[in-house]
């Protein structure tokens, strides 16, 4: 169970409490040491599947983890921006298209899945989810750094965008597929 995929896996879930911690610290080194960690966690994100594929490393824990840390990951540090602001308004509805887009691809996968049906990453849904890491990193030290709010908030709507593309796209592949067992 302890595979190198594995613990890159857990360890993402792991720096979101020193995170949130740094996240509300009112200075910009903690601002910058958060950026630092959630580097990591997005490097670790990429890290994990290419581990596991390139050293035959694969598990079903991390078959089921990954996912998982990844959503909890994007989604607490989307909710941290919008809890202080650096989200706000009608990008709100960006945060909010982009998690119900992750839970209902995540949930064809699941329902799928099982039925012996794999619904694989777009290359478009790898730029979607490169435009949103990209998005949250300028967001983060938004205060700090000039024209990163706007930049951060530009990337995300890019990447909202992308996300109604690849989840309509997922929706309908996913659909059909029920259709077709019905």
């Amino acid at each position: 169970m302890w595979t190198i995929p594995n613990i890159l896996t857990v360890a993402r879930l792991a720096l979101l409490p020193v995170m949130i911690a740094l996240f509300f610290l009112p200075f910009s080194w903690a601002a910058w040491t958060c950026l630092g960690l959630y580097a990591l966690g997005s490097i670790s994100d990429f890290l994990d599947g290419w581990i596991a594929r390139r050293y035959n490393q694969h598990s079903e824990f991390g078959a089921m983890m990954d996912p998982i840390s990844d959503k909890i990951f994007v989604v607490t540090i989307m909710l941290m921006l919008v809890a202080v602001g650096r989200i706000d308004g009608l990008m709100v509805l960006s945060v909010v298209v982009i998690i119900v887009r992750e839970f209902t691809v995540s949930g064809l996968r699941e329902y799928l899945g099982p039925k012996g049906i794999k619904m694989p990453v777009t290359k478009l849904a790898k730029w979607k989810t490169t435009l949103q890491m990209v998005a949250l990193g300028f967001l983060i030290v938004g205060p700090f750094v000039p024209l990163a709010l706007w930049a951060g908030n530009g990337a995300l709507l890019g990447a909202a965008a992308l996300t109604v593309m690849t989840g309509w796209g997922y929706l309908k592949a996913g659909l059909d597929h029920i259709k077709k067992m019905a």
